[in-house]
């Protein structure tokens, strides 16, 4: 039995297209993002319109850029993407997600260092239910001694 050397043991292959680009889908609560990427001048698409449109405050726009500063690709790739369901705060966290993911996808070597942050975890956090007997989840009714 001959072992294979670490280099060509752990060496993962991108998943291309015939159109060039890899695909990542992402999730956060309620919100689902499919993100496609490939090589271009860094224009960012979603649901149609451009990322500063669709996502207004900065902090959701950074929160979007951030596997692209993490890995050192600012402005290297073109992001096409489609998000539907939650509010905008779960699809800008869906959106990144799915960027990630197809990141690793397209450059395999990426994918230790956006581990490490922990782009690639999905964010299993989701609304508690409303319990019966409670105003909310978990807020009880104000108690009144008399």
């Amino acid at each position: 039995m001959q072992s294979m050397p670490d280099t060509e043991k752990n060496k993962a292959e991108p998943k291309i297209d015939s159109l060039k680009r890899s695909y990542g889908t992402g999730r956060r609560k309620e919100a689902v993002a499919r993100v496609w990427i490939k090589p271009g001048g860094g224009n960012i698409t979603i649901n149609g319109r451009k990322v500063f449109d669709y996502f207004s405050r900065s902090v959701l726009q950074a929160l979007v850029l951030q596997p692209f500063s993490v890995a050192n690709r600012v402005g290297q790739y073109d992001v096409f993407c489609t998000v539907c369901g939650g509010g905008l705060s779960g699809q800008a966290g869906a959106v990144r997600h799915g960027i990630s993911k197809a990141l690793t996808d397209y450059e395999p070597g990426l994918r230790p260092v956006l581990k490490s942050v922990g782009l690639l975890t999905r964010d299993s956090r989701v609304v508690e239910r409303k319990k019966y007997g409670l105003m909310k989840a978990r807020r009880s009714f104000q108690f009144s001694k008399r």
